[in-house]
């Protein structure tokens, strides 16, 4: 167990009790699971989530403040690095006891009130403060679907969020895991919207599957071209 002690509130890192009865109810709204879906298979086809980090989708966060215990469930979630068994973290994840405190967190707006902004510090603490305060998340993001709104926090030297500012592509760089965040709009599995895509530092856009497999059948219908153009029939 540690400890972490600040002016009113004392927070220990434990492992979530075995008899704690975790939230089963369904997420809010139905777009929320595959935007969530639609950030992680972007970073896995790229090859950006090392074997030993952890992605999160409505799955909960730990922590002890002053003895009780506290879980939130961010929408999408990334730790750099868990220093366990992963067979250790399947049901939640204890910041500090398991590995890195998570270096983003993101919530999806719903109709549904759900005190993305609450900063209240009682129990049970409002997300803000759980997010900005006892687990000090680097990047706190908040995404509004319907409208396409994006709100990219960082968390400054004073212990508390700044609202980032946008690049002129409207995009924002997330130093911790090297990429900018943006908005897209477009299609993806039946449904048409706003959705989060990953760009890198070379301004491109980390594809999905389905766009991967376009992009190689384009280049592979360019390259029998050229070698046409050569006079070599290109092998099937």
């Amino acid at each position: 167990m540690v400890v972490a002690s600040q002016s009113s509130w004392v927070v220990t890192w434990e492992k979530l009790p075995d008899d704690f009865i975790l939230n089963d109810e369904p997420v809010d709204n139905i777009n929320q699971p595959a935007i969530a879906a639609a950030l992680t298979e972007s970073l896995e086809l790229a090859g950006l989530l090392p074997a030993q980090s952890l992605v999160m989708t409505n799955y909960g966060l730990c922590a002890t403040v002053n003895g009780k215990t506290v879980v939130k469930a961010p929408d999408w979630g990334y730790v750099p690095e868990i220093r366990v068994p992963r067979s250790e973290v399947t049901r939640s994840y204890t910041p500090q006891l398991q590995g890195d405190f998570p270096a983003i967190v993101m919530e999806f707006l719903s109709d549904t009130e759900g005190g993305e902004y609450s900063n209240k510090p009682t129990y049970p603490p409002g997300k803000w403060f759980f997010y900005e305060q006892v687990l000090q998340v680097a990047h706190y993001i908040i995404f509004e679907p319907e409208g396409g709104a994006l709100e990219v926090y960082r968390l400054s030297e004073s212990g508390h969020y700044k609202l980032s500012s946008a690049n002129e592509q409207q995009r924002f760089w997330v130093d911790d895991i090297g990429l900018a965040l943006g908005v897209w709009q477009g299609t993806r599995e039946n449904r048409t919207g706003y959705w989060l895509r990953w760009w890198n530092d070379l301004g491109e856009m980390l594809p999905w599957g389905k766009e991967q497999v376009e992009q190689e059948r384009q280049r592979a219908e360019r390259l029998a071209a050229q070698l046409r153009a050569a006079g070599i029939e290109p092998e099937d």
